[in-house]
């Protein structure tokens, strides 16, 4: 079995025999884990995925997933993405791509990246996470956005079962070209099941301008024009 088609497999069955867990009639899932970066450090990395369905606009958590987000960010910086397409697409479970052209050849990737699934970060609908083979250890270029909540696929020990799939990134703008992408009508491609019948090509992948670094607010004693505890603010211009 290739690579890849161990790859679909992998995600798929565990789709089927947990019932696709994120389709069913619950409330939407929220992260326990804070995303944010820390004070002083630069707000976290935007990357714009410009489609043939149009354009997608992700967040990257670097402080969660430092190794898959470094990863992500160098195929992003290079270009790798340009011309890809989102070559896997199931209903009520995700899209996948990054890594295949619109003939279905694979491109080349660079090497495996540590598994950071136990990152308290969970698969909910919207998140971006790392696609991988049967080996916990084993994602390269591809990744997936979940378009469920999709609690079977998060970390539940570091074991080959039980590692999870490592969410590093969030869509913040986009979801409904995301929605879009998932419902095209798909088919079989050669070994690849659920292909899109006309290819989502992500035509361009970009890093957006970084936002200013994340600021504590000033000591109110400190601040200009403003009262200073105990004191008669019409005193302070005196």
């Amino acid at each position: 079995m290739t690579r890849l088609s161990l790859m679909s497999t992998t995600l798929f069955l565990g789709a089927l025999l947990l019932g696709i867990s994120g389709c069913s009639a619950q409330e939407p899932g929220k992260q326990t884990v804070s995303t944010a970066p820390a004070a002083g450090q630069p707000a976290n990395p935007r990357v714009l995925i410009e489609t043939s369905k149009g354009t997608i606009t992700v967040e990257v958590f670097p402080g969660n997933a430092p190794k898959s987000a470094a990863n992500f960010l160098d195929y992003v910086k290079r270009g790798y993405y340009d011309g890809t397409i989102f070559h896997r697409v199931i209903p009520g479970f995700m899209i996948q791509g990054g890594g295949m052209l619109p003939d279905m050849r694979e491109k080349p990737r660079g090497t495996p990246i540590e598994n950071e699934a136990d990152n308290g970060l969970k698969n909910l609908r919207g998140t971006l996470a790392m696609a991988r083979t049967g080996d916990p250890h084993s994602a390269t270029s591809q990744f997936f956005v979940n378009v469920a909540d999709n609690y079977f696929l998060n970390h539940r020990g570091k074991s080959v079962e039980g590692w999870g799939y490592a969410v590093f990134g969030q869509v913040v703008d986009g979801m409904d070209v995301v929605d879009a992408i998932v419902a095209v009508p798909r088919g079989n491609r050669g070994p690849h099941d659920d292909v899109p019948i006309e290819p989502i090509v992500m035509q361009r992948v970009t890093l957006l301008p970084t936002a200013a670094p994340a600021v504590r607010p000033e000591p109110f004693d400190k601040a200009q024009d403003r009262p200073v505890e105990g004191q008669n603010p019409a005193s302070q211009n005196k």
